[in-house]
């Protein structure tokens, strides 16, 4: 299917830095939204995976990553477009500080201005006055007048900490011509508990959907979102047609999926379905194995670390996991690649033995941050550029003795060095895969 081109409405929520309440304000509008029977989408700026999570629970629908740096000119507007379409509104939530990139040309930095300017995006942009008032009005200016090409329709402030903070924010916000569009007041109850990778994943809130309503109700009575829609909110859809980020590994993909293996990236499922794969989900912490009638299998990131013990006695599992590796292919991204070497050692230094199916070993027990964007070049004859992210806090304790899977670089091609294993038809890495580079 080709998009014609057409208009769409849609903003980007966007902030000064992390932590100013991107998340809770998205998630109260969009569920505030689909309780007006407002048809809403979401997608995120960057390559986080919990966000999009609870934008699909918030809006019933699928939630993209869209990444400036990562996804070639052409993915990036497929899966624009697809957000845009068959909607009434589109939200799209900004990652970290909304110009915060990596350093390199404009346009492919990988920060959420760089869709704003892309797709003329209206920005609403999210304040954290905590500790300010009405200097706030110099961020606010700074940001809506940095790059003429974006536009700041308006600001909602957060931890408003009471009705003279507010009445001198605003005031300054007022001469400098830039509408409030809410204000947050101070709340512990809107925060959703973290973990070292960000918030807990959608799927561990059992008391998600009263969350976010409660969010919903915040977000109506502290935002004035009859305002907010009544922004000129225009955007063109791209003309467009379907690309895929990666192409299959197969007919029939066995992927883990569970609360210690939930990571793959939805513009890689829908790419594979759209080149006719058919996905199969099992549970490791279930003790399932893949399937039998697959033709690969693809151990994706989690929480696996955390896990560690259990997934260590799910026999089934382990024994379905070997027996299939000795015919087919099978790869694993930074929590699968963990659970792919010999031993993991755990937060209180237990050491579990894992799959085998590679040679190496990890440990969670001295946590050490690892993050950012790689390029990585596969030992393969092809050698394939893929552009992809690593985030984790467990380090290699043993390279074992495999080959290496790929050669990195940082973002800005700076030299990493070797990465992962691989092991004839077996292959597993640290980073997350984004999108192979034509």
């Amino acid at each position: 299917m080709t998009h014609s081109e057409q208009n769409a409405k849609g903003f980007i929520i966007a902030a000064p830095k992390s932590a100013s309440g991107k998340t809770t304000i998205t998630l109260g509008l969009l569920t505030a939204l689909r309780r007006r029977n407002i048809k809403v989408h979401a997608a995120k700026s960057g390559p986080d995976y919990i966000d999009p999570a609870f934008h699909s629970v918030a809006t019933q629908a699928t939630s993209f990553n869209l990444d400036s740096w990562a996804m070639p000119p052409d993915l990036l507007d497929y899966l624009f477009a697809s957000t845009l379409n068959d909607t009434d509104i589109t939200i799209i939530e900004s990652s970290m500080g909304f110009f915060d990139g990596i350093e390199t040309e404009n346009g492919k930095r990988g920060c959420g201005a760089d869709l704003a300017e892309r797709y003329k995006l209206p920005v609403i942009l999210v304040m954290d006055v905590t500790g300010q008032a009405q200097s706030a009005a110099a961020i606010a200016y700074g940001f809506a007048n940095i790059n003429p090409n974006i536009q700041v329709k308006g600001v909602i402030l957060n931890n408003v900490a009471s009705p003279r903070h507010l009445a001198s924010t605003e005031a300054a916000l007022k001469r400098i011509h830039i509408p409030v569009l809410g204000s947050i007041p101070r709340d512990p109850s809107l925060h959703l508990p973290a973990r070292h990778l960000g918030l807990i994943q959608a799927e561990e809130h059992h008391d998600l959907d009263q969350h976010l309503n409660h969010l919903a109700d915040i977000a109506e009575q502290h935002i004035n979102i009859n305002a907010l829609l009544n922004l000129d909110t225009t955007i063109t859809i791209p003309k467009t047609s379907p690309v895929t980020a990666l192409l299959p590994l197969g007919q029939h993909i066995a992927i883990a999926k569970d609360i210690a293996f939930s990571f793959i990236y939805p513009h890689i499922l829908d790419g594979w379905i759209n080149q006719g794969a058919n996905i199969h989900f099992f549970s490791p912490m279930n003790n399932e194995a893949p399937p039998e009638h697959c033709d690969v299998c693809w151990l994706p990131g989690g929480y696996p670390e955390l896990y560690a013990g259990q997934l260590a006695n799910q026999t089934h599992f382990i024994q379905g996991m070997q027996h299939f590796s000795l015919t087919r292919p099978v790869h694993g991204e930074c929590g699968g690649y963990m659970v792919m070497g010999n031993r993991l050692v755990d937060k209180d230094g237990v050491s579990h033995h894992m799959l085998g199916l590679l040679s190496h070993s990890c440990s969670y027990e001295k946590r050490k941050m690892h993050l950012g964007y790689r390029k990585a070049t596969l030992n393969t004859p092809k050698q394939e550029l893929i552009h992809g992210h690593e985030f984790h806090y467990a380090t290699v304790i043993d390279p074992g003795h495999d080959l290496a899977y790929a050669t990195l670089t940082d973002g800005t091609g700076n030299p990493i060095g070797a990465e992962g294993g691989r092991r004839n038809h077996i292959t597993g890495c640290f980073f997350h895969s984004i999108a192979l580079q034509p």
